[in-house]
């Protein structure tokens, strides 16, 4: 299932500043550590610090807020919307039952209430949801035709959108609990009435709500359509050449056009559920116009002119924008990134040369690739010394992040090479690495062309394995052919990706267990193929269903050491994050765990 947007963040305690005068100002340990690196970064302390978790003032309907996409959508369906372009349009068009605070770590009602059950002597547990009354389906194309939201919805899309395997939609395997004798049940989904329903999990399970909190769409269009049409069908539903203007929404916004190249602009849902505390309707903002501009320097100059209202920095951008004077915007800290890229290896067989596939499956020779990646050097070309090397696995606002457990196989070039030389790879008398066949270690890496950070690193990679006798043909791609490499042909020996954060420790059910179709590296296996892939589907669904803490630690702990030991992925680094944003907008929080919420954004006096 669709698992919250949100992230899961840790706050501390406070910790009061002695002096003279007026009482000490309480501090978050977050805003010390921000003090603290100010001072030893000058660039830095030109930044602004507000993250969220405050209360929203009062803000006024009316203005545009002007965005940007570096690329045309490619749809408007969201079961085929995988590139983040696509999704940045079509995921307001949707809303899930639950919110996360990040901030309070709390559950929050959203489009349904819900209450947990659970029936100790027959170890099942039952989620309860009870929708509101004032959810509708609404276009711009017929205002006037509101669709009520109801039970059906949800669980048509439960049971025949993302419960239909031919569909391969991330949601499909967290659909199912390993039980206690290995066979799989499905989480069944029932009924109640109009507004009501419940999810029936076949094993009490540590956060229920996690897994049955989902985004859904409009039964009366895809119930349609895949009963004319089937699966294909629903995939070729809302391509670009639809009218937008007939799409519905139970967000905040509705797509109100689209010129290819040029902009695709949204408008505000005057149907929309949500209020602000003071009973007003949200959002606030009427238009957002999302400019297509295809590349990131482009999109800074438009920011400069006053034609964008937000702008993610790069680490080259920052001297400049922070010096900038005078400025309309203020330039945001938002701390250290809850993710990174990673680059992995392709051990599928189904379409990968028998020599690459030899090299990859090998424990030592992904061990030694670890060895030859130089993080620190990373950190301080590309990111300029704001980021840090990347050596957990779980982000640290995870639950279960332990930081004893640690990635080991860190730069160390000699203890590579003798890893390699442990599985009969060695330098010949010209210096190039080759296999006990006499096969020369050359590896294609591909990534996005459409951001330069990856074509450095990778630059930087192949430098370093140049230098032990390694060639790294760096080749960068366009986004959706690299996504159809992965996930449908893996024609592909080597790609630097990213799938977000691990701040949840059941998160990413499709990408870790071996059964996942985005179980990059050898997706969709019938059985595990290999020991610790095993091992890692058995600790995943007993971390899945032990609510005590101290029993999980001990199971997610040994998660993460497979995973970090195996390397079937390779993180890279944490970069921190800074956003500029147009100070004549009300409401402005920012940090790692959000970016500012545009729902309660509003244009200033």
């Amino acid at each position: 299932m669709l698992t919250v947007r949100v992230i899961l963040t840790v706050l501390a305690g406070v910790f009061a500043l002695a002096s003279c005068g007026p009482p000490a100002q309480e501090l978050t340990p977050d805003e010390i550590a921000f003090q603290k690196k100010s001072q030893e970064n000058k660039i830095l302390a030109q930044t602004v610090r507000k993250p969220g978790g405050a209360p929203f003032e009062k803000g006024k309907v009316g203005g545009t807020w002007l965005s940007s996409i570096n690329d045309d959508p490619k749809t408007f369906n969201t079961l085929t919307a995988r590139d983040g372009d696509s999704r940045q349009i079509v995921d307001v068009l949707y809303d899930s039952l639950l919110d996360y605070d990040a901030y309070t770590r709390t559950w929050k009602p959203n489009l349904a209430s819900y209450e947990v059950a659970t029936d100790e002597k027959s170890d099942t547990l039952t989620v309860t949801f009870t929708l509101r009354d004032d959810l509708y389906w609404d276009t711009l194309a017929d205002p006037s035709h509101r669709v009520k939201i109801t039970s059906d919805d949800v669980i048509f899309w439960y049971d025949e959108v993302a419960g239909d395997k031919a569909l391969q939609l991330p949601d499909y395997p967290g659909q199912f609990i390993e039980m206690k004798d290995g066979t799989k049940k499905r989480i069944t989904v029932e009924k109640l009435d109009d507004r009501r329903f419940a999810f029936h999990y076949p094993r009490i399970v540590a956060m229920p709500e996690l897994s049955s909190n989902m985004d859904f769409g409009p039964k009366y269009i895809f119930e349609k359509v895949k009963k004319e049409k089937g699966v294909e069908g629903l995939l070729k539903l809302w391509s670009v050449d639809t009218d937008p203007k007939t799409i519905p929404s139970v967000g905040p916004y509705l797509i109100a056009s689209y010129k290819p190249g040029i902009s695709v602009v949204l408008k505000r849902n005057p149907g929309y559920w949500k209020k602000d505390a003071f009973g007003q309707s949200l959002p606030y903002i009427d238009t957002v116009e999302t400019k297509i501009i295809p590349n990131q320097e482009t999109e800074k100059l438009k920011f400069l002119a006053g034609e964008k209202d937000g702008y993610s920095l790069r680490p080259e951008d920052l001297d400049d924008l922070v010096k900038k004077t005078p400025r309309d915007y203020d330039v945001y800290y938002g701390g250290p990134s809850l993710g990174g890229a990673f680059i992995t290896w392709n051990q599928n067989p189904k379409n990968l040369d028998p020599v690459h596939l030899k090299w990859f499956t090998q424990t030592k020779f992904r061990q030694a690739m670890s060895r030859f990646f130089d993080r620190d050097r990373v950190v301080s070309q590309v990111y300029r010394g704001l980021a840090e090397p990347a050596l957990s696995f779980f982000a640290r606002p995870n639950p279960f992040y332990n930081p004893a457990v640690v990635q080991k196989f860190t730069y160390d070039p000699d203890a590579g090479v003798a890893l390699l030389g442990e599985i009969g790879i060695k330098r010949d008398a010209a210096g190039t690495m080759r296999d006990a066949d006499g096969h020369a270690i050359e590896i294609d890496l591909n990534m996005g062309v459409e951001d330069t950070i990856p074509l450095d690193i990778g630059n930087i990679y192949a430098d370093s394995l140049k230098k032990v006798g390694i060639k790294l043909n760096v080749k960068p791609i366009d986004f959706q052919k690299l996504v159809d490499k992965v996930v449908n042909t893996y024609d592909w020996q080597a790609v630097m990706v990213s799938l977000g954060s691990n701040y949840w420790p059941t998160s990413g059910s499709n990408v870790w267990q071996s059964s996942g179709n985005f179980h990059v590296w050898r997706p969709l296996q019938e059985k595990p193929a290999t020991d610790w892939e095993a091992r890692l589907d058995s600790l995943y669904q007993a971390g899945y269903v032990t609510r005590d803490h101290a029993a999980a630690q001990k199971i997610w702990d040994e998660f993460q050491t497979i995973i970090l030991d195996q390397l079937p992925v390779m993180y890279m680094v944490l970069p921190d994050t800074f956003s500029a944003y147009r100070n004549k907008w009300g409401n402005m929080r920012v940090d790692n765990l959000q970016a500012p919420d545009q729902t309660y954004l509003y244009l200033k006096d």
